[in-house]
């Protein structure tokens, strides 16, 4: 389908940007790779009178490696994975990354606009509530930090206002061995469920595990409960069983082109299982 007219704008700076997004209000949306927003707009889902591209503005992309790692809103998806440093510092990083879409998608697409549009079937949405990352963003009145575990509030519903751009991504160093667990129907799609896990080991035993689920409620699962129940453990299989339990009872799927809700539930035990337990033989 072809989307409904509209005003196209590429600014040179963030000024400009914020300028024009005053100007226009709600009217306005920024666009940072566009396959979130260009396929909604094409099928009519989102009218868009006036589109500012982001391609233009300089210092969002990059990635930082420290004691924290901070990563452009605009850094693609395949730069994420060709950046050794990286892979080395947050591997989970690579590892989500390479099971997103097509690696002609993953050329443009970008982690800010994963992360911004609030879509409930992203990726780095969970992934970057696993690393209980903070997202900063840009508006009329300045810098603010919003939490990652924060963000989500119902499906393309954020803490982030509309006359604000989000900029950067930050978060520590991730500890102990990680997994990125995904199933999906077919190469490109979206995951039926997915499972981001960081787990840390201290004599044996699970130090403390982080646990998030994609695309199996309006918003990204971050579940407190499931990295409870593996502490303290030496994550056997009582122990996954258990997190496993208690992400269910976190989770709220809906039937659709995907599965009904039992084989939602179904897949999600698997996936997450698998995650945790290949996260725990690298810890």
């Amino acid at each position: 389908m072809i989307p409904a007219a509209f005003q196209y704008y590429r600014p040179k700076d963030m000024a400009g940007v914020l300028a024009i997004l005053a100007e226009h209000g709600d009217d306005a949306r920024v666009m940072a790779g566009g396959h979130s927003l260009i396929p909604m707009m094409k099928l009519r889902m989102a009218e868009v009178p006036h589109l500012i591209d982001l391609q233009e503005v300089g210092g969002l992309s990059g990635i930082s490696i420290d004691d924290r790692i901070t990563i452009g809103a605009m850094t693609t998806q395949a730069e994420l994975i060709d950046n050794d440093a990286l892979a080395q510092a947050a591997p989970i990083l690579r590892e989500a990354a390479l099971q997103i879409a097509d690696p002609q998608i993953r050329y443009m697409g970008t982690v800010g606009g994963n992360l911004a549009n609030g879509d409930p079937g992203n990726d780095m949405p969970g992934l970057m509530q696993c690393l209980n990352a903070t997202f900063t963003v840009v508006g009329p009145d300045g810098e603010r930090s919003l939490a990652a575990r924060d963000f989500y509030e119902a499906a393309y519903m954020t803490g982030r206002e509309d006359n604000e751009v989000l900029t950067a991504i930050s978060f520590a160093r991730p500890q102990g061995g990680h997994a990125y667990e995904k199933q999906k129907r077919k190469i490109g799609d979206y995951a039926t469920a997915a499972a981001a896990v960081q787990i840390t080991k201290s004599d044996g035993s699970c130090a403390g595990a982080s646990i998030a689920m994609t695309n199996l409620s309006d918003t990204p699962v971050f579940s407190e409960a499931a990295g409870a129940a593996l502490a303290g453990t030496s994550v056997d299989t009582s122990a996954v069983k258990a997190a496993v339990a208690a992400m269910l009872a976190d989770i709220d799927p809906v039937e659709d082109n995907r599965g009904p809700i039992a084989f939602k539930r179904h897949v999600a035990g698997v996936i997450l299982a698998r995650a945790i337990e290949r996260a725990w033989s690298r810890a």
